[in-house]
């Protein structure tokens, strides 16, 4: 028998707006839309004004890796490509751009099993996370707005 993947669950919001009638928002998201509108924000996974959201639906099927996203207190986001791991780690995957502060590769030290446990690793990435989003915002808003 052959071993079909499908891949992990997504977390996808069915009230995010699409631009098309016929494909989720994630996919077609509407102008003026920002990175990863579609996806799961967490409104009670926040840390000092930084929410958390979620690509990979760890609520629906438990999993040791997968994608999020952060969202800083202007709105802005940074994508997260994260696993459970020891030690912990926070590398770049992707470099800022004009509408993206990046996207960083993390490792987490707790299991993404609860809003609870979301909220400590997303903590626990806090000060490299606002270090890259002030760069961005230097780079980015202060030159050219």
């Amino acid at each position: 028998m052959e071993d079909i993947r499908h891949g992990r669950p997504l977390a996808v919001d069915s009230k995010a707006k699409s631009a098309s009638p016929i494909e989720p928002a994630f996919v077609t998201r509407p102008q003026g839309a920002p990175v990863y509108h579609g996806f799961t924000v967490l409104d009670d996974v926040t840390a000092d004004g930084f929410t958390f959201g979620k690509i990979t639906d760890w609520e629906a099927e438990p999993c040791e890796a997968g994608d999020a996203f952060v969202i800083a207190p202007d709105g802005s986001r940074a994508g997260v490509v994260w696993k459970v791991c020891n030690p912990p780690y926070f590398q770049e995957v992707m470099p800022v751009e004009a509408d993206r502060w990046g996207v960083w590769g993390v490792g987490f030290a707790l299991p993404m099993d609860s809003h609870e446990s979301a909220r400590k690793n997303l903590e626990s990435i806090l000060p490299q996370l606002k270090s890259r989003w002030w760069e961005w915002n230097s780079e980015f808003k202060c030159n050219n707005g």
